[in-house]
């Protein structure tokens, strides 16, 4: 009896563990069911909850964990989801779907090497597998991207960089580095908003990543906010003290800020020969800050132009303008030097330029001055005819005048060849023309302002020099062209008598030899 008693003992305590034991099963299994009732929905997180309710009552189901796997992907849980995975084959090596499903996973984290060996285990338990066989192309098509991307980031070739990312980033969606490395190029080439947007979205998932910082702070250096970007510097550099383009783009962040203030310093203080060495170390720093060293090679042209080196300043600025063709104040610069180099179709085009990016008052006299001197500088120079500064006298023009008349006037060049004789006379009626507009107070008002001088009736296609040449040489007996041998009569500027020479002896012989 005591026998028996113990072996119903036995019997009562096990036989109630195995009722229990498929008492979870079937129960797993209905969570399992309910779980792809709302995978097929699309409601993955009720699924995510029945297979984990699945997984609490069976824990060496294969089939559990690689069904809360494939939800965990839906959900773009790719790490957690690779954890899943990989129980499902450890418990099942057989699992051909498991295998699948971590293969997928390390290629959408970037892990493209363990992902072609997930995909080849898959392809040993089923060579036909066309999902597999896909799969491996795709890991294999991503390897070769990170090959080039690595070949053309050190060629600086960053637009290839990006392409290469982009193609990787459609078959590994969740890989930081391919994001990282994409958003660094896209801040080399100065997309720096999108760049931001990579970082932040990165930053918002994981708030320690450094290389994510250290984007952000590379957008905000290239911006030329150089103290926030050494604030993103140095949170990265707590974040992995090892990190080596954090630790020199901090570096060359703070040595640029300091060069460019000590720069400022010297220019404010009138010392703009320590200004030019000190814009100039400043502009050797770092070569890819592409907005700064616009700023510093503006501010070096400005330096220059108060050396009066306008040619220097000019190169500076147009400089500037390459590395940012937005960069107003450059232009601004640069037309300033054009207008006192009296380049003046290219001082227009600056100022239009501007004036077409910011439509203020202020832009829109510079370019009407600077329209209005190009016109200028089209029509003959009676100044430069005559040989007079343009503050000249009343008198500096006469006696600039008796000079350059008796110069060129023709009977002076009668033994010459007909080509210099046509040239004489050409320059004598321009002579002419310039002491008639210069010496009359109201027209040289108008021709100095710009203004059109044939609104004042003169029209100089039907000018005679003749005339201005007797009425100012004329004495008392008159003046006559007629003959080689005329006499003309004129008043010396010491304001002597009136005399009376033959042109011979006044232009000398110009017999022939």
């Amino acid at each position: 009896m005591a026998a028996a008693a113990e072996c119903d003992v036995v019997m009562a305590a096990t036989e109630p563990e195995l009722l229990d034991d498929q008492e979870a099963k079937r129960e797993a299994e209905t969570f399992k069911e309910k779980g792809n009732a709302y995978y097929a929905k699309k409601d993955y997180n009720e699924a995510y909850n029945y297979y984990t309710k699945a997984i609490d009552m069976c824990p060496k189901n294969a089939s559990y964990y690689g069904n809360r796997a494939a939800t965990l992907m839906m959900l773009g849980r790719f790490r957690e989801a690779l954890g899943d995975a990989q129980q499902s084959v450890r418990l099942d090596d057989s699992f051909v779907r498991g295998h699948l499903r971590e293969g997928k996973c390390h290629l959408s984290l970037g892990n493209a090497m363990a992902a072609c060996r997930s995909f080849q285990r898959a392809l040993e338990l089923d060579h036909k597998n066309a999902q597999a066989q896909q799969e491996f192309k795709n890991a294999n098509a991503v390897m070769e991207y990170e090959k080039i991307a690595e070949t053309d980031f050190e060629k600086r070739d960053f637009r290839k960089v990006v392409f290469c990312m982009d193609r990787a980033l459609e078959f590994a969606p969740a890989c930081h580095r391919f994001k990282i490395l994409k958003a660094e190029c896209l801040a080399m080439l100065g997309r720096y908003p999108e760049a931001q947007s990579v970082a932040s979205d990165i930053l918002r998932m994981d708030s320690t990543n450094a290389d994510a910082l250290y984007v952000r702070g590379l957008c905000l250096y290239y911006e030329d906010c150089i103290e926030k970007a050494v604030q993103f510097f140095v949170q990265a550099l707590r974040m992995a003290p090892d990190h080596e383009k954090a630790c020199i783009a901090c570096r060359n962040a703070k040595a640029l800020k300091a060069k460019k203030e000590d720069g400022n310093k010297a220019f404010k203080e009138g010392n703009y020969k320590l200004a030019y060495e000190l814009y100039t170390e400043a502009l050797g720093i770092d070569p890819n800050n592409i907005k700064t060293n616009a700023k510093l090679y503006c501010n070096r042209g400005t330096v220059n132009s108060k050396l009066r080196k306008l040619d220097d300043a000019i190169e500076d600025c147009t400089n500037a303008v390459k590395l940012d063709d937005t960069y107003i104040k450059a232009y601004l610069r640069r037309a300033q030097c054009y207008m006192d180099t009296e380049q003046y179709e290219e001082a227009v085009r600056d100022y239009e330029k501007v004036y077409q990016t910011e439509k203020t008052k202020e832009h829109k006299q510079l370019l009407k001055n600077a329209q209005l001197e190009l016109k200028k500088s089209k029509r003959k120079d009676y100044y430069k005819i005559l040989g007079v500064d343009k503050n000249a006298s009343e008198d500096e023009i006469k006696k600039a005048y008796r000079k350059r008349a008796l110069m060129h006037h023709p009977d002076r060049h009668s033994g010459a060849s007909a080509e210099v004789q046509k040239e004489e006379e050409k320059k004598f009626k321009e002579v002419g023309e310039a002491f008639t507009i210069l010496s009359d107070p109201k027209k040289k008002t108008r021709y100095d302002s710009g203004q059109d001088l044939d609104e004042e009736g003169m029209n100089m296609g039907d000018f005679d020099p003749n005339n201005i040449f007797k009425a100012f040489f004329g004495g008392p007996g008159g003046f006559s062209f007629e003959g080689r041998w005329a006499c003309c009569s004129w008043e010396f500027p010491d304001h002597k008598p009136t005399h009376s020479l033959p042109l011979r002896q006044l232009f000398g012989s110009q017999r022939g030899p």
